[in-house]
């Protein structure tokens, strides 16, 4: 029994590794950037039960939030780096994306989730930058947490299938959690098939990981979004968190936007123009080809004065994928189904890893949706 525990172990700390959450950044990422975590793909809970039966593992001092043994690092307790103030502002009840970042060389497969603890007395234990939360503490919040789990089912129109590694019967068969696909298949970088480098992590490069998660109809002005995954390969959970704040539900416009908890580089023109009168029926598949460098951490989104494109609501702007994205081609692009004959104004935004905005320059583009046709193209450039 000893022997095989030692083996364990031993397996356990050689793998190289693995995930953490990066949209909104979390705890660890702004450790990294800060340049003092080396390994923020490192935070892992382990050896522990991590499949097929999801909740089994005790999180002991890893707590919601993640203990790097890597750099002896606790997140649960804020740093002179993290913790002190929210880095991204939800409405409540608003769909967001949010988005982790797997390494390379790391891929265990498996299934992840997102959860929100509403027991906000709880919460400040891990707000106060004075206080180590105890073991106890922290799996009392971890059950507080995983009661608050935000469900894929929850957002309409989302795909949550079952995971391929597991069958019916199993304590992983179950599509509340978010899916990586088969392990013998593409993994957990299939989710997006993002290029590599898409996002940064210390050992071999990253993938990101992009879902869509409901806020629940709960305000704070500091609480923590928590990431979970488990792995299906290894014997680990990786647990990190984000400092956010939720408010009211409503919707902004670009030059007023609160969304963010860092202001915006820059606005973008008042709206002049919404929606036009719709001469036809039906909807076109208009596809979005945006060419804009970024670097590692960054995203390019859409956002415009329809509810297709969130309405200005940064928070509900449309992200561009970077699947084809090359040094010399930098392609980032996505296809929104829009009522046929609208006519809207719009402009790309481009959203650091912390969740600041930065508007591209100029007046907001202008577009009308072809009143014939299936599909159409958008070609530009960011200005």
């Amino acid at each position: 029994m000893l022997s095989s525990l030692i083996k364990l172990l031993a397996f356990a700390t050689s793998v190289n590794a693995h995930g953490y959450l990066s949209s909104p950044m979390s705890r660890t990422g702004l450790n990294a950037q800060a340049g003092v975590d080396t390994c923020p793909e490192c935070t892992i809970l382990e050896p522990v039960t991590a499949w097929p039966d999801l909740d089994a593992a005790q999180v002991g001092r890893s707590g919601p939030c993640g203990y790097n043994a890597r750099v002896s690092v606790d997140y649960n307790q804020p740093g002179p780096r993290w913790g002190s103030q929210p880095v991204i502002t939800y409405n409540a009840g608003d769909v967001v994306d949010v988005q982790w970042c797997l390494d390379n060389n790391g891929d265990h497969g498996g299934m992840f989730t997102y959860r929100i603890c509403q027991d906000q007395a709880l919460v400040d234990k891990f707000l106060d930058p004075s206080y180590l939360p105890t073991d106890a503490e922290k799996q009392a919040a971890e059950d507080c947490f995983r009661a608050g789990e935000l469900k894929c089912t929850d957002v309409p129109g989302q795909t949550c299938d079952y995971n391929a590694d597991c069958t019916s019967g199993q304590a992983c068969w179950r599509n509340d959690w978010f899916t990586c696909k088969g392990f013998q298949d593409t993994k957990c970088r299939g989710v997006d098939n993002a290029p590599l480098n898409s996002c940064y992590t210390s050992i071999a490069g990253g993938y990101t990981v992009s879902s869509k998660i409901k806020i629940p109809n709960y305000k704070s002005n500091h609480t923590l979004l928590s990431f979970k995954w488990n792995s299906f390969q290894t014997p680990q959970v990786y647990l990190t968190c984000a400092d956010i704040a939720i408010v009211g539900s409503g919707s902004s416009n670009p030059a007023s936007s609160s969304t963010q908890a860092t202001t915006a580089t820059a606005t973008a023109s008042k709206t002049s123009s919404t929606i036009a009168s719709t001469p036809t029926s039906g909807t076109v598949a208009v596809k979005f080809n945006e060419k804009a460098t970024t670097v590692v951490g960054q995203t390019i989104k859409i956002a415009g004065s329809i509810s297709q494109l969130g309405s200005w609501d940064t928070s509900k702007a449309v992200a561009l994928s970077a699947s084809q994205y090359t040094s010399s081609n930098p392609l980032w692009s996505t296809t929104i189904n829009l009522p046929a004959g609208t006519s809207f104004e719009y402009k790309f935004i481009r959203v650091e890893s912390s969740g600041s905005v930065t508007y591209e320059s100029g007046d907001n583009r202008k577009y009308t949706v072809p009143a014939t046709g299936s599909t159409a193209t958008v070609e530009t450039t960011w200005k």
